[in-house]
């Protein structure tokens, strides 16, 4: 068996493995490289292997640095997309989102270009195209084996990472002998306000695992809630706006929830939140059907029996016009916005309106990779360039790590504390390059007679 890692090695985006098994080809995840601009689109525009020969296709999660590939994908690719049923549900507006952004940056790109009189772009994959994409996604729950080649028998279990998310277990049969090779996906850190804690497995003998967050420790969970009430009660104080980046799925819904915690225990006024951002809303209504990928006891914590998605001061935006609006509006309020690195989506107009007024605060609850214009702000770079435009950067700005989907060094570290069987060789990716390095000694410390490998771009490893 080889695996070919053709994204996130010694990065964080782009996931993308193929896997080569009796005489078949599976691919594991087909992301998005999201950062540098320009560095991305050049990845984004190619897949490097023969999509036709590619035999089935397994996917851990719906978050774009995982699926937002597919629709390229799938224009040579006509087989099955395997992933639970949240995935299924997550990845159908995911992907037509995603479609809609690129033909919208291609429109204007191409104004752009045609004031130069240069040729106009093309997206990087169409509406029709996701449309196509999203109908071969095949649902599959947790702990239901399935074969999808020839001696490869996949069992999704939950991660709990994001709704859906989920480590993907290989039950390989070649040439005469059996082992379980397991692919860690995302790995939440446990604990979460919604999902459910991460699931051990068992007699694992080959390990390829995340390491986004492999060199760093978060902080304690209560208190991250309560330095969310501390900031936003400090710019309420002065009259100024809370704008929170946030992944339209996953760490929406969290800080939802936290803020609502936060306005029953009295800690925060009810104020007016507003959640703007169409793919958010959709989101949310998923996760209320998706009731296995939370945790048991998410109803008991609801104070005065409200649903915490539907509060009576939070307001959900899904039209443009609406979304406008909001910068007319003065008065002190949380806008909760996509995307969560600030690459794309109406975030964008947000920090232009508010990133130069010192009243007001940016919290980011979530990871930025290197080259994101939330990376930017969040290092303290000013001015910052939005839309091709300087802004200064006045507003507060505070980053909290540990409302992250990722668990941290030491969190990882009990993740494979908590494996069962002869770990023989263990492949660190989806973390910058410091990130695979630090998690490699690591794991050389816990794991003595396994291999450790930190593969590079495009590098083959054999099993």
């Amino acid at each position: 068996m080889k695996i070919h890692f053709f994204g996130a090695s010694r990065t964080t985006t782009g996931s993308m493995y193929l896997i080569e098994v009796n005489g078949k080809k599976l691919l594991l995840e087909c992301g998005l490289f999201q950062g540098h601009r320009q560095e991305s689109e050049a990845l984004n525009k190619v897949l490097p292997f023969d999509t036709k020969q590619v035999d089935a296709v397994v996917l851990s999660h719906s978050h774009l640095d995982h699926a937002g590939k597919l629709p390229s994908l799938c224009k040579n690719y006509d087989g099955p997309i395997h992933c639970t049923s949240a995935t299924k549900d997550l990845c159908g507006i995911m992907l037509l989102d995603s479609a809609h952004i690129q033909e919208q940056d291609a429109i204007f790109v191409s104004k752009v270009r045609a004031k130069k009189h240069q040729p106009p772009v093309e997206p990087l994959y169409t509406t029709r195209d996701a449309q196509k994409c999203v109908q071969q996604l095949v649902a599959t729950d947790y702990e239901k084996p399935f074969q999808p080649v020839p001696g490869v028998t996949v069992t999704f279990r939950d991660a709990g990472h994001i709704l859906g998310s989920a480590q993907v277990i290989l039950d390989v049969q070649e040439n005469g002998r059996k082992f379980r090779y397991l692919f860690s996906g995302d790995v939440g850190r446990g604990g979460d306000e919604l999902l459910r804690d991460p699931i051990p497995v068992e007699n694992v003998d080959y390990l390829q695992i995340e390491s986004t967050y492999a060199a760093r420790v978060h902080e304690e969970r209560p208190d991250a809630d309560d330095l969310v009430g501390q900031y936003v009660g400090e710019t309420l104080k002065q009259n100024g706006k809370i704008i929170i980046p946030a992944f339209s799925v996953g760490r929406t819904q969290q800080i939802v929830y936290v803020l609502h915690e936060l306005t029953c225990a009295g800690k925060l006024p009810r104020i007016p939140i507003f959640v703007d951002s169409p793919l958010s809303v959709n989101a949310t209504d998923i996760y209320k059907k998706h009731p296995e990928s939370l945790r048991p006891t998410i109803n008991d914590t609801m104070c005065h029996n409200e649903n915490p998605f539907g509060m009576n001061n939070l307001t959900y935006i899904a039209s443009a016009d609406e979304s406008k609006k909001l910068n007319d509006r003065k008065e002190p309020m949380i806008i909760i916005s996509a995307s969560g690195m600030c690459e794309g989506g109406r975030i964008r107009h947000h920090l232009k309106n508010n990133l130069g007024d010192a009243k007001n605060l940016v919290l980011f609850i979530g990871y930025c990779a290197e080259g994101t214009l939330g990376n930017s702000i969040v290092a303290g770079k000013t001015p910052v360039n939005i839309f091709g435009e300087p802004y200064d950067v006045r507003a507060k700005i505070v980053s909290l790590d540990t409302y992250s989907g990722h668990a941290d060094k030491n969190e990882l570290k009990t993740y494979v504390q908590k494996l069962s069987g002869d770990i023989k060789k263990v492949i660190c990716i989806h973390g910058e390059e410091s990130q695979c390095l630090a998690h490699a000694e690591t794991l050389r410390g816990l794991k003595p007679k396994a291999e450790v490998i930190v593969p590079q771009y495009k590098q083959t490893v054999e099993i």
